[in-house]
């Protein structure tokens, strides 16, 4: 048995073709700028970009902000920074860098240039800093020092740190040996 009913009277068939040169309709300008014109591709990229990110710096760079007066004019308080994790991985650090060095943990850190290397004795006649009686040239001081100290041995695995501004009395600026397993990374800019 067939049956057939009796179609509502505003119903049409839809019989237009669409023609070749007929361009196909283009996605909404909002959905465009939140999620692209192809989305599973949106998405591949932010996966691929949150991955990146996440191991960027999980692993290599340790984002920091530099709180203190000891490294002006080099570096002022507030300023962003990265510490290169991985700047150490081929070869030790070097006279000169400017490197993060950990007190417990990596939340608290001192950001410290490099002036003497392991086995090296230090000393300050005069607000210069001399390097087994040799004076060290350090063109990134800008402030006069006045500071004078008795030679500072360093160890095999230690490098002496300190910041660029030596304006301040010795005793209220920190410095002082490191040891090579404290040295976090080189700073990155």
């Amino acid at each position: 048995m067939i049956v057939c009913s009796q179609l509502s009277p505003g119903f049409r068939f839809n019989t237009s073709v669409q023609s070749a040169n007929e361009q196909p309709k283009r996605p909404h300008w909002l959905r465009v700028i939140l999620i692209g014109r192809r989305p599973r591709f949106t998405v591949v990229r932010i996966v691929v970009l949150a991955v990146t990110c996440f191991v960027t710096f999980k692993f290599i760079l340790l984002p920091i902000r530099i709180d203190g007066i000891s490294m002006q004019p080099t570096y002022h308080t507030g300023q962003v920074n990265c510490i290169n994790r991985l700047a150490y991985r081929r070869h030790e650090p070097q006279r000169g860098d400017i490197v993060s060095v950990r007190l417990a943990g990596t939340s608290i850190m001192y950001m410290k240039r490099i002036i003497a290397l392991p086995g090296e004795t230090l000393a300050f006649h005069n607000g210069h800093a001399y390097i087994n009686g040799k004076l060290l040239d350090e063109p990134y001081l800008k402030f006069s020092c006045d500071w004078d100290t008795d030679p500072i041995a360093c160890s095999a695995t230690q490098f002496y740190v300190v910041g660029d501004n030596r304006s301040m009395p010795f005793i209220l600026h920190t410095q002082g040996r490191a040891e090579r397993d404290h040295i976090v990374g080189k700073l990155f800019l």
